[in-house]
């Protein structure tokens, strides 16, 4: 094989691999190329190394997708393949035949290739709306705000970092791992979005300090810095939060992504950020950085607008340039940071 077509290979076999792993919907994957490249002889080969790279990927057989998802994945590669070759590929069937005789849990798994090899593994709800709440699913701005972290960890480095709405926590176990923060507070305030945080917490190797009221007067929080970052979970009610409560924390930086639901939210969360401004250390309030997808502009204009009435500057970041985490490309995303 011409090392142009070896490159075409690794590509495509990079492309299947971090959508499977990330569940991400089907229609989404490179199919017409991968049609292409079965008509070669070395079809039989492409389509082992995408099983390997897929449902026998190491990382998924320990931490699988939904049954659903990897039937419907596997039943598209079995078609591929059998529009273009008559003989079977044994081990296709055989993948499909354990996935048949599977139960479908309520939760499955989700996972991003880091830069460094590693990866973050989450489990999810296998429903967009599940217990009340959208928060229990990984939304595409988060994985925005996630690459623009990767891009500039100085940002994180050896800092205390309050997320807003954190949800399944792809964000902040993505700066845990790779961006070296002294502290990491993850919050939200469903309980059932907070169950599920601290799991995925500890599935990606963390431990949790106690949830104590005042995290910055706890004695891990003198301790010198370390490789791992000590990480909190925290019920945070937007609207009921008090300044010295947010202060508490001593945050260097407040993050949040796709937290921009409808007026009522945006709302609170121009609140809380005013408490946070009120949070001083060393004479100087946090920044802050929101992402959002942009599905309605007058939603983000909402947002801006409030901004201003509450005295906050902002500005938008550029937009980054490495695409880790697959996501859908037609979409439109943003990163403010804001001066509180």
């Amino acid at each position: 094989m011409a090392p142009e077509e070896n490159g075409e290979a690794a590509r495509l076999l990079r492309s299947f691999e971090r959508r499977f792993l990330a569940a991400r919907a089907l229609r989404s994957f490179p199919w017409q190329s991968l049609e292409e490249k079965l008509r070669d002889s070395s079809g039989s080969e492409l389509l082992l190394n995408i099983l390997r790279k897929t449902v026998k990927h190491p990382v998924c057989v320990k931490h699988p997708p939904s049954v659903k998802y990897a039937r419907g994945f596997l039943s598209e590669l079995i078609r591929k393949h059998e529009a273009v070759h008559t003989e079977p590929l044994d081990e296709l069937y055989e993948a499909l035949a354990e996935v048949l005789t599977a139960e479908e849990p309520t939760q499955c798994h989700r996972s991003y290739l880091l830069p460094s090899g590693d990866s973050v593994t989450l489990s999810e709800s296998t429903a967009i709306v599940s217990h009340g709440t959208t928060g229990l699913v990984t939304w595409n701005a988060a994985l925005y705000l996630a690459e623009w972290a990767l891009e500039n960890p100085a940002a994180f480095t050896h800092r205390t970092i309050l997320e807003l709405g954190s949800g399944a926590g792809l964000t902040g176990l993505a700066i845990c791992k790779t961006c070296r923060p002294r502290a990491y507070i993850f919050s939200d305030c469903h309980s059932r979005v907070l169950e599920q945080l601290q799991g995925n917490v500890l599935l990606n190797g963390f431990s949790l300090e106690p949830n104590v009221t005042t995290p910055a007067q706890h004695p891990a929080f003198e301790t010198p810095d370390t490789d791992s970052p000590r990480v909190t979970v925290a019920r945070l009610d937007w609207d009921v939060v008090t300044a010295p409560q947010l202060a508490a924390f001593w945050p260097d930086i407040v993050i949040a992504a796709d937290v921009l639901y409808c007026p009522e939210t945006i709302l609170s969360l121009v609140g809380v950020l005013q408490k946070l401004s009120a949070c001083q250390k060393d004479q100087q309030a946090p920044d802050a950085y929101v992402a959002f997808t942009i599905r309605n502009p007058e939603t983000c204009q909402l947002f801006t607008t409030e901004l201003g009435r509450a005295g906050i500057l902002w500005e938008e970041l550029p937009r980054h340039d490495q695409k880790l985490f697959p996501y859908e490309e037609h979409l439109e995303m943003a990163i403010l940071k804001l001066t509180l």
